[in-house]
C-alpha cells in the first residue's frame, strides 16, 4: 500500500485513560492516522474530543451506528479501513459486530464482549467475513514475553510443568467509584463490566499471558472470588487453581485491593530443565534459571535476543520500552496485516502475531469458569474451553 490505514475510534473522549493510549499506540509507526470517531455516548463529549484531535465536524458522530453507516457511504478513498473500540464492555459486541457486517476491519479493547454468547457470535463473524481483528491483551505486546514465549516454544525448558502468574493492583481498595472515579465506576458496575470485576479486568490479561507465553490451554480450574469493600458489586480479589492441557499445574491471582501495588504483573514458569521470570515492572529483563548452569538475564535490545524479541523491539539496549510500545507491537503487527490483506498479499508470519478472536473467547470461557468456580461457599473445580 501506498498510504496508511485510516482509523476510526468508539469511544475514548476527553477523560477517557484507554482511548488516548490506543491513539497514541496507532500512529507509532506511522502506519495509521486517525480520521474519525464517536468518542462519546454523549454528543458534546463526542465533538470536543474530535475538536481537539482536528478532526473535521463531520467526521465526528453521535452515535456508533451513525458512524459505521455514514462511513461505509464515503468513497473508498476517503472511508475508513477500521475502527478501534475503546468502550466499556457491554459496548464491544455491538460496534465490533456492525463494523464486520459492514466490511470493516476490528481492533477492541479487552475483554473481548460482555458475554461468551457474544463472543463466539463474533468469532464467527470474524471467521466468516474473513475481516482482520485484534484484541488489546497488552502484555503480549512486550519483546521480553516473545523471548520467553519462543524460548517454551523451543523446548529450553523442557516439557511444562508449573506457572505462577499474578496480577495485584491497589487503586480499588476503597470504594472510589463513589468518589467520582470513572473509571471505578463502570469496572464495578455488573450493567457494564459484566459478571466479573477484578477477575474480568485483570485477570483475563494473567490468564492471556500464560497461555500465550506456555502454548498451553487451561482445561480446568478451582477458583475463590472475593469482595472485600463493603458495598461493592463485584469481585476485587480472588485466585484460580488451573489445570493445563499437558498436565502442568499452575497458580493464577489477581486483585484490586492489594494496597499500594500498581500494577505489578509478574509470570513464573518451570518446565522440566529449567524455569523463567518475567515481570512488568521491569520490562527489559527476562530471567533465566536452570537446573545445572547459572542464572542467566536477557535484556530487551540486545543482541542476545531472539528473532520473535527483535522484530517488535524499536531501541538498543538500556532505552527502556514499556506499555505504549507494547500496545503499538499489537496495532503495527495488525495494521501490516491488514494492508496485506488489502494488497492481496500473505502477511509475514511475524506480522500475525497478535490477539485475535481466539483469544477473546478463552478470556470469555476464563470469566464464565472463574465465576462458577468461585461462586457459592465451597470453591470447585470447572472445566472450561
Amino acid at each position: 500500500m501506498d498510504r496508511k490505514l485510516r482509523m476510526g475510534m468508539i469511544g475514548g473522549g476527553l477523560n477517557a485513560f484507554i482511548g488516548a493510549i490506543h491513539r497514541l499506540a496507532a500512529i507509532m509507526d506511522g502506519q495509521a492516522e486517525l480520521v474519525c470517531g464517536c468518542f462519546s455516548s454523549h454528543p458534546e463529549v463526542s465533538f470536543s474530543t474530535g475538536k481537539s484531535l482536528f478532526l473535521p465536524r463531520n467526521r465526528v458522530y453521535t452515535t456508533w451506528h451513525e458512524m459505521i453507516e455514514k462511513e461505509s457511504a464515503l468513497p473508498e478513498g476517503e472511508r475508513m479501513d477500521f475502527v478501534s473500540i475503546v468502550t466499556p464492555n457491554h459496548v464491544h459486541f455491538g460496534p465490533a459486530m456492525m463494523a464486520l457486517e459492514y466490511g470493516f476491519h476490528v481492533v477492541v479493547d479487552k475483554p473481548f464482549t460482555f458475554t461468551l454468547e457474544e463472543a463466539l457470535k463474533l468469532r464467527d463473524k470474524a471467521k466468516e467475513t474473513g475481516l482482520v481483528l485484534a484484541l488489546t491483551h497488552t502484555y503480549a505486546g512486550y519483546p521480553a514475553v516473545k523471548q520467553a514465549r519462543k524460548m517454551v516454544a523451543d523446548g529450553l525448558l523442557g516439557k511444562i510443568r508449573k506457572v505462577y502468574v499474578e496480577y495485584p493492583q491497589g487503586w480499588l481498595s476503597e470504594k472510589v467509584e463513589d468518589k467520582g472515579n470513572i473509571q471505578a465506576s463502570w469496572r464495578t458496575d455488573p450493567s457494564r463490566s459484566g459478571k466479573a470485576g477484578c477477575m474480568g479486568d485483570i485477570g483475563t490479561h494473567a490468564h492471556h499471558l500464560a497461555e500465550y507465553i506456555t502454548g498451553l490451554k487451561v482445561t480446568e480450574l478451582c477458583a475463590e472470588l472475593n469482595t472485600f469493600v463493603p458495598g461493592r458489586l463485584l469481585d476485587d480479589d480472588g485466585a484460580a487453581l488451573l489445570r493445563f492441557d499437558n498436565g502442568a499445574s499452575g497458580v493464577l491471582m489477581a486483585s484490586q485491593i492489594a494496597a499500594g501495588e500498581e500494577n505489578a504483573l509478574k509470570i513464573r514458569v518451570y518446565g522440566e530443565k529449567g524455569g523463567l521470570e518475567w515481570a512488568q515492572h521491569e520490562p527489559n529483563t527476562l530471567i533465566l534459571k536452570w537446573l545445572d548452569k547459572p542464572m542467566e538475564l536477557f535484556r530487551t535490545g540486545t543482541g542476545f535476543m531472539n528473532s520473535a524479541a527483535a522484530a517488535n523491539t524499536r531501541t538498543p539496549g538500556g532505552h527502556p520500552e514499556g506499555y505504549l510500545e507494547a500496545f503499538a507491537n499489537i496495532y503495527r503487527n495488525f495494521s501490516k496485516t491488514v494492508m496485506a490483506r488489502m494488497d492481496g498479499t500473505e502477511p509475514m508470519p511475524a506480522w500475525l502475531d497478535f490477539p485475535g478472536a481466539e483469544d477473546g473467547v478463552r478470556g470469555m470461557q476464563f470469566i464464565d469458569a472463574v465465576v462458577k468456580a468461585g461462586t457459592g461457599d465451597t470453591p470447585k473445580w470447572v472445566r472450561f474451553g
